[in-house]
């Protein structure tokens, strides 16, 4: 009888464990639906598996850190249609914007606790939204510093770098993110262009073949602008970035196609003629998707021409070319004059 009667409460404290920890994933609190509804026609699991025709924004850990701030940026992106966003985890400053169990990144004080990696990934999630991580690989201060480097490049062929850098990938793997973009892919543009740089495309090859061997996930690309144009096949690009290289190793290429960053004054006077030109040479070079990284921040704009004008005319210059999808740059995360443009207004 005495055995029985432990079965029973053995049996009745598992029920209460189960109802306190339920298996499947609660909902939204009761009445916060109506302030972010479910985008319509969009469902959670194929918005985290398919990389395509995506349209999104740039945020950083430190505008989300801010109270409120990813909840209103929600809003936004569902009210445009937009269903992508890239939250920066990796800074240029080497800074981990999460509490990383990475112990390199523990030991040189990179893992800041700005952003809960789960729970922000969940709250995009449960809306439709496809949610990419940024990570800066190369130029790492913190890391540079480390590993006694007087500049604040690390580079792709060193093997510590690299070993932390997929360690902290893979670590996003386990978050929950649905892709992982590589930002500073490259060595640093400290010499000519225009003489061969063979151990430099070699390093940067390698490290994004082995990322794509070691992580299953979606893996993107930033690249300079100028590594769509036809001359970055003859490799002579101190970066060592070589758009026929890269596509090898990943599933997509996000160019950074800013008009204001071009020299040439027809270039940065003609923002829809400069992002035709440079997807239409990159797209000419390689067949991967080409998700190009649109300027909507206050740079050089051309006299006349209003930011949202400026962005308007980028974003129909991908539209025509046939870009999979496009995203869009603010570096403090100010997105005002993008939602005129996409109003219409």
């Amino acid at each position: 009888m005495r055995g029985y009667r432990r079965l029973f409460f053995l049996f009745l404290g598992l029920s209460l464990l189960w109802l306190r920890f339920p298996v499947t994933a609660p909902g939204p609190p009761e009445g916060e639906g109506d302030v972010l509804p479910q985008a319509p026609g969009q469902d959670r699991e194929p918005a985290r598996k398919d990389f395509h025709g995506k349209i999104g924004i740039y945020l950083t850990f430190y505008s989300l850190a801010r109270p409120g701030f990813a909840e209103a940026i929600l809003r936004e992106l569902l009210e445009h249609e937009l269903n992508a966003v890239v939250v920066n985890v990796k800074d240029m400053h080497g800074v981990v914007g999460y509490e990383s169990r990475v112990p390199l990144a523990r030991k040189i004080s990179a893992a800041k606790p700005y952003i809960d990696p789960r729970e922000l990934v969940d709250l995009f999630h449960r809306h439709g939204i496809y949610v990419i991580a940024r990570q800066v690989l190369f130029y790492d201060p913190l890391l540079a510093r480390e590993l006694g480097r007087d500049s604040p490049w690390v580079f792709p062929s060193d093997p510590v770098a690299v070993r932390y850098n997929l360690e902290i990938a893979q670590e996003l793997v386990e978050l929950g993110f649905d892709e992982i973009q590589f930002d500073y892919v490259r060595f640093p543009d400290d010499a000519p262009i225009g003489k061969p740089y063979p151990e430099r495309y070699e390093a940067v090859n390698a490290f994004l073949a082995r990322a794509r061997q070691e992580l299953s996930i979606t893996v993107s690309v930033d690249v300079f602008g100028r590594v769509l144009w036809p001359w970055n096949a003859r490799k002579i690009d101190p970066t060592g970035q070589c758009l026929e290289d890269m596509a090898r190793y990943v599933d997509l290429i996000s160019p950074m196609v800013y008009p204001s960053h071009y020299v040439e004054k027809i270039l940065k006077d003609d923002p829809y003629r400069t992002v035709v030109l440079a997807l239409r040479h990159g797209m000419s070079r390689v067949e991967k998707p080409l998700r190009p990284f649109l300027q909507a921040f206050d740079m050089a704009i051309p006299s006349g021409m209003t930011l949202p004008e400026y962005i308007e005319a980028q974003i129909r210059a991908a539209q025509e070319v046939g870009a999979d999808g496009y995203l869009f740059w603010n570096p403090r995360s100010d997105y005002t004059a993008l939602w005129v443009a996409l109003s219409g207004e």
